[in-house]
């Protein structure tokens, strides 16, 4: 017998809170948010550190502010994947 359409409904609301609880407080509000695929403040921040820390590493030849700048760089070109790989005990069993 298929699902009724209520029953989807809350499935679905209750997938977006779980996944974003940002986004699904903000439309009970009546006041939509962005969901986090397009929220990408933190990761233009972490690469354009990055970046400015490669380039004074490069500059100033220092080993370790270049280092800290590749590092950085890669943490925020990183950090602009909307699916991240997520943990999940299911999965880790499985390969025994």
């Amino acid at each position: 017998m298929p699902q009724s359409d209520d029953k989807r409904l809350v499935d679905l609301a209750a997938r977006i809170e779980q996944d974003d609880p940002h986004f699904a407080r903000s439309l009970s509000s009546g006041r939509p948010a962005k969901p986090r695929e397009y929220r990408h403040t933190r990761a233009w921040w972490v690469l354009g550190i990055g970046v400015i820390l490669l380039f004074v590493g490069l500059v100033m030849p220092h080993g370790l502010l270049i280092a800290t700048g590749l590092v950085l760089s890669g943490i925020g070109a990183q950090l602009f994947d909307p699916y991240p790989p997520r943990r999940d005990s299911r999965h880790r069993h499985s390969a025994r």
